[in-house]
């Protein structure tokens, strides 16, 4: 009962101070929009880990292991017998995967992210061979090495016994990449470009068009839908720069959101939104429990008699219903409770997260919940 009520009390805060209170206030343009195609992009290599410390690939159950250092090493000059299957402990197969941000130019660095595809049990202390990392179209965008920073730590005893500290098998290289060619952006192109809105809102949109056109005069920006607004540029780069300079440091108050609450019912946690009204309704909740316990009793024959010992299982079944619990909502002068009123209600009812859901839905269903209620 005091978990429960910890629970539903941190839950009350994570509302009141997320959504109740707080007045609608302006926001920056470059928090709620990017400029469309201005985006970073994903590559990814296959690669070699060497040096570590006899925590590398067992060859016997990764041969793709020693295919890829045969390979390598005759691009070195060292010629390896089709019928020599090296034992390898210090080498690890890897996949290299980064992000190349927009408007990355040849000869910068980036961070690239290393992770095992064998059975290595630790990329500690090894260093990555050179690996070309390709986009989605298959050319090479950036080369990476060098050496790994391991957050996890691993040790396994002679019998069996193992002791793991977050993941081994998975480091970084701090600016481990170099970029060879850049990937173009629509930002140098023409005279218009389009703000994407991260959530989109139709609000939202013309709000973020009206104070553009007020701050750089009628026709500048249009909104395009409820996500996409359609901004005219200056054609000189270091115009255009200046001027989406100014544009993303722009303040306005978007659209209220949606009256949504979100469940997830894998952990618990319940977010309200701040619109989120209940029609007057009368709930009641009660938990019924049903505890079922196995008891083995010996039964004895009686003295000098033919029986034998035997063992009978006792099955003991209790039933506890705990008794329901009403409380009403939506009472105040205009017959609709706020957020909250409705959390200030659950909470004198020592309602736990499990106890909210259910009253949620029972809520939508009814017709009371002004508001989508979204389960993940």
């Amino acid at each position: 009962m005091a978990i429960n009520k910890w629970i539903t009390v941190a839950f009350v805060a994570v509302i009141v101070a997320f959504g109740v209170s707080l007045p609608a206030s302006a926001d920056r343009v470059k928090d709620i929009a990017s400029v469309a195609g201005v985006r970073s992009n994903q590559l990814i290599g296959y690669g070699l880990v060497v040096g570590l410390d006899g925590t590398g690939d067992q060859t016997t159950q990764t041969q793709f292991t020693v295919q890829s250092l045969k390979n390598l090493l005759a691009q070195l000059g060292v010629v390896i017998p089709p019928n020599i299957n090296p034992q390898l402990k210090n080498v690890a197969a890897v996949m290299v995967h980064a992000d190349l941000p927009p408007f990355a130019k040849s000869g910068q660095n980036i961070d690239v992210t290393v992770s095992s595809v064998g059975n290595a049990q630790s990329l500690r202390g090894g260093s990555l061979l050179m690996t070309p990392l390709k986009g989605a179209d298959g050319q090479v965008y950036a080369v990476a090495q060098g050496s790994l920073v391991v957050g996890g730590f691993g040790a396994e005893g002679a019998d069996g016994s193992r002791v793991t500290v977050n993941i081994p098998s998975s480091g970084r290289i701090p600016n481990g990449a170099t970029v060879e060619r850049s990937v173009p952006t629509p930002f140098a192109n023409g005279s218009e470009l389009v703000l994407n809105l991260h959530q989109h809102d139709f609000t939202t949109a013309q709000r973020l068009s009206n104070v553009i056109n007020h701050r750089f005069g009628p026709g500048t920006a249009a909104p395009m839908d409820g996500s996409s607004i359609k901004v005219n540029t200056p054609v000189d780069m270091a115009q255009k720069v200046a001027f989406f300079a100014e544009v993303e440091n722009l303040e306005f108050t978007p659209g209220q959101a949606a009256a949504r609450i979100v469940v997830n019912a894998r952990t618990g946690t319940i977010v309200m939104g701040s619109g989120v009204q209940i029609l007057p309704a009368a709930v009641a909740h009660g938990n019924l429990s049903v505890t079922i316990s196995e008891n083995i009793d010996v039964v004895q024959p009686e003295p000098f008699g033919n029986g034998d010992t035997a063992i009978v299982p006792d099955s003991d079944i209790t039933i506890t219903q705990e008794n329901a619990r009403v409380f009403a909502l939506g009472e105040d002068g205009e017959g609709i409770a706020s957020v909250d009123e409705i959390v200030r209600a659950l909470n004198q009812v020592g309602a736990a997260p499990g106890d909210l859901m259910a009253i949620l839905e029972a809520l939508k269903q009814a017709g009371a919940l002004r508001g989508e209620l979204v389960v993940i």
